[in-house]
């Protein structure tokens, strides 16, 4: 009997299962590729065989979403980053989202896996990343660290980038609560030109409603913080019968959603791209919630999905 022999594009599948959640991380991009609980499906993936679409499940570092030119200032230097989005003309999702990623450690429940990011032209910053991805009775959660090992401060971002769903329910019919006070205003190149307030408005997602035809690819901020610091965003079915909520400690201050409205096929307005952020967009120009690694130092950020009506 002949196999497949063929490598999947996304390398190595680690699966992860307990309490009737499971998930799968991949090699390539070191990200989440599916996660269900009971059968249900509440990430919107993608094949073993079938290249990652859409940048489901990435991770984003050292930066998120867009840069205006792949051009930016840090103390005295100037860098120019790949244009990654050429069409924008954009430097888009970090350096990470297609390397192969190292396996560290793993256990039937989870696994952590790593890479090192060598100096580049346009990030001329060493730094360690290490993922824990672990399911168990509270659902889904992501344990990121990144070390700078250069000698020098680096500038740096972090999200991540999953698609939710619920079955049987499309974008336009699911309702969401998303707790942020203002968002971003885009120019065409989907990069910031300024921010205002949500209340009022027909981006208000402060109290839970109906995405219906809005079409959404924008960052909202000015968050909401539940009682221990963190927020969480819900989608949930027009009856209550079902909803995935996605929850960010307090190191993500900002909520990315997307509506999925340039993807092809199938997957077009299919789920919601519901992104935690530690800054926005354009952030290594504008300064705005950047982060600044000193040499040696260690962040820390946690996030999870958590099914549940």
């Amino acid at each position: 009997m002949e196999t497949d022999a063929r490598p999947s594009p996304s390398g190595a599948q680690w699966t992860i299962a307990a309490d009737g959640h499971e998930a799968v991380v991949v090699e390539v991009g070191g990200g989440l590729r599916a996660y269900r609980h009971d059968g249900t499906d509440y990430l919107d993936g993608y094949e073993a065989d079938e290249l990652c679409p859409g940048s489901a499940g990435h991770v984003l570092a050292p930066w998120p979403n867009r840069i205006r030119d792949g051009a930016y200032t840090f103390g005295d230097r100037s860098f120019q980053l790949d244009l990654t989005e050429p069409a924008r003309h954009n430097a888009i999702h970090g350096l990470v989202n297609w390397v192969r990623w190292q396996l560290v450690e793993q256990s039937p429940d989870s696994v952590t896996i790593g890479y090192e990011l060598p100096p580049s032209p346009g990030y001329p910053w060493a730094l360690r990343l290490r993922s824990r991805w672990s399911v168990g009775a509270d659902g889904l959660r992501a344990e990121h660290e990144v070390t700078n090992l250069s000698g020098e401060p680096a500038p740096f971002g972090f999200s991540v980038h999953p698609y939710l769903q619920l079955p049987k329910v499309g974008v336009d019919e699911l309702t969401m609560r998303v707790p942020g006070r203002t968002r971003v205003l885009l120019d065409n190149r989907l990069l910031p030109v300024a921010a205002t307030g949500v209340a009022g408005t027909e981006y208000d997602y402060s109290e839970p409603r109906a995405i219906g035809a809005a079409v959404l690819d924008l960052a909202f901020g000015d968050v909401v913080r539940d009682a221990d610091g963190g927020s969480s965003v819900t989608l949930a079915a027009p009856d209550g019968s079902a909803a995935v909520h996605i929850w960010a400690d307090g190191e993500f201050g900002w909520w990315q959603v997307f509506t999925g409205d340039t993807l092809t096929g199938e997957r077009h307005r299919r789920s919601v791209a519901v992104e935690p952020m530690t800054c926005p967009a354009d952030a290594f120009r504008s300064g705005r919630d950047l982060i600044t690694l000193a040499p040696g130092q260690t962040w820390r950020g946690a996030w999870g999905i958590r099914p549940g009506a």
